[in-house]
């Protein structure tokens, strides 16, 4: 298998003392035909991003509800502030479970994120001022960005090479099922005539609730990453659980190829990676890819999250939008969302990744701010500013999901987790904390023309990430994870 030559000149050669591991598992799980196996991998673990998407738009449809004085009562500023503080707790807790992934499992940390989602949805539901909302916020967001690295590393080392392009933008599109799914929620718990405004927003968390704990028992049936195994010296397991697959599709009566005509590898057994490795691996063996990863990252949290924690206070405030009717408008935008990587998802693994991350950026940017001097114009009414934002992130999500694509394959299988929750932590540290707050304020203000001044940065910024991506982007389609980025343990 071939290696990138600027790491393949840094693959140690076998010292005496090392603990060999010669497998050939992850060529075996490359060529598996598509299975009930890798289904039940995306129903298992592409329902983050479904959880993640119904705490978002829950909170971004209740925020009218929020601000009502029979409710919590919080300000604009507020409400833009505890969007602050969930996406706050998910940058700590991506960067801390992220590094927990790498030393204990993927399994683990994906069984433990969510168990954390769960228990600090509910009891979001239970505050009373604030600042026990945002603090609850906080842990919420934990859960999801533990999820984020967890969920990333284990989806990329299950798929095969051929499809993981396509089935991870899918995964993570699957934001927006969530998001619809809180939309329409929202509809019935922001409803007088079914529940009192002091209610029905508590109600409204316990969707998630659930949601989380039906997640929770299905993942039980998932393995441990076989990738993961083989470099913590248990390639024994790894081989039980790829052969277990391998029998698993051959019973449905697919053609599964003899395991001693896949090819191999050999690696020297390691433990936890140090950080100075890992800072190593980012700085100075990956610096372009580091650069495009942060800039995609970054780019489309600001756009997404300045966009979306807001966009009810949008419609209510300047468009007179019901609070009770938000969900209406915000459950096509999340259909559009989803069908960017359903229907544009087959080109990232034909057309290639530069060409098409970089498409999609561009377009979305130029769109986004065409968008927002429509609006400041007042040349739109609730209903086309919502086709506008459809079409307009149709692009978006598509190249959304294609970051997250981005930085889990291309980094070494030893750091892939806590680099993801690097990525995400700095992305959303950068664009998604400052966004929310950000435009919190400048809706405060009631200006349409300061509003469309934070509509023309985050149309920067992602035309700024096409022209990264384009330039320094990777062409990692259809290739092997362990060619894209060699692992840190593999030999000469």
């Amino acid at each position: 298998m071939a290696a990138i030559n600027p790491v393949e000149e840094r693959a140690p050669a076998a010292c005496p003392g090392d603990e060999i591991i010669e497998t050939n598992a992850p060529a075996r799980l490359d060529r598996l035909p598509w299975a009930r196996f890798h289904w039940l991998v995306v129903l298992a673990l592409g329902t983050a991003w479904v959880l993640d998407g119904l705490e978002v738009t829950l909170v971004g449809a209740l925020s009218s509800a929020l601000h009502d004085p029979r409710a919590l009562g919080l300000s604009e500023p507020q409400i833009g502030l505890s969007a602050s503080a969930y996406l706050s707790g998910a940058v700590l807790g991506a960067i801390g479970f992220g590094r927990l992934t790498d030393r204990f499992g993927r399994r683990r940390l994906f069984m433990a994120t969510v168990g954390l989602y769960l228990g600090a949805t509910a009891v979001s539901g239970l505050a009373w001022s604030f600042a026990s909302f945002a603090f609850f916020r906080f842990l919420t967001g934990a859960g999801i960005g533990g999820e984020c690295a967890a969920m990333n590393s284990a989806v990329q080392e299950l798929i095969p090479a051929r499809r993981r392009g396509f089935t991870d933008l899918v995964i993570n599109g699957s934001y927006w099922i969530g998001a619809g799914l809180g939309a329409l929620g929202s509809l019935a718990a922001l409803d007088p005539r079914l529940l009192p405004p002091a209610l029905g927003w508590r109600i409204a968390f316990l969707i998630g609730a659930a949601l989380g704990l039906v997640i929770l028992l299905i993942r039980r049936f998932l393995p441990e990453s076989p990738r993961w195994l083989m470099t913590h010296g248990r390639p024994q397991e790894a081989e039980r659980v790829v052969s277990a697959i391998e029998a698993s599709a051959a019973r449905q009566g697919l053609v599964v190829e003899p395991p001693h005509t896949a090819s191999s590898i050999r690696l020297r057994r390691t433990g936890a990676t140090a950080w100075r490795d890992v800072v190593r691996t980012l700085v100075l063996v990956y610096p372009r890819r580091t650069l495009v990863g942060l800039t995609l990252m970054a780019s489309q949290a600001f756009c997404y999250n300045a966009v979306f924690f807001t966009y009810a206070l949008i419609l209510t405030r300047f468009y007179g939008v019901p609070a009770g009717q938000v969900g209406l408008f915000l459950a096509p935008f999340a259909l559009g969302n989803f069908l960017g990587p359903l229907l544009l998802g087959r080109l990232f693994d034909s057309l290639g990744r530069r060409t098409m991350i970089a498409a999609t950026y561009l377009v979305a940017g130029a769109l986004l701010a065409a968008t927002g001097f429509l609006f400041a114009r007042h040349l739109l009414t609730a209903a086309q500013q919502t086709a506008a934002w459809t079409v307009i992130f149709f692009f978006a999500s598509a190249a959304a999901s294609a970051a997250y694509l981005t930085v889990a394959e291309c980094f070494p299988l030893e750091v892939r987790a806590l680099a993801i929750a690097f990525f995400y932590a700095a992305g959303t540290g950068v664009g998604g904390i400052v966004g929310p707050a950000l435009f919190g304020v400048l809706i405060a203000e009631g200006s349409r023309d300061r509003i469309l001044l934070g509509y023309l940065a985050g149309a920067a910024a992602m035309v700024v990430a096409a022209l990264a991506q384009a330039r320094f982007g990777v062409d990692a389609e259809r290739k092997p994870l362990e060619e894209v980025a060699p692992p840190l343990s593999l030999l000469r």
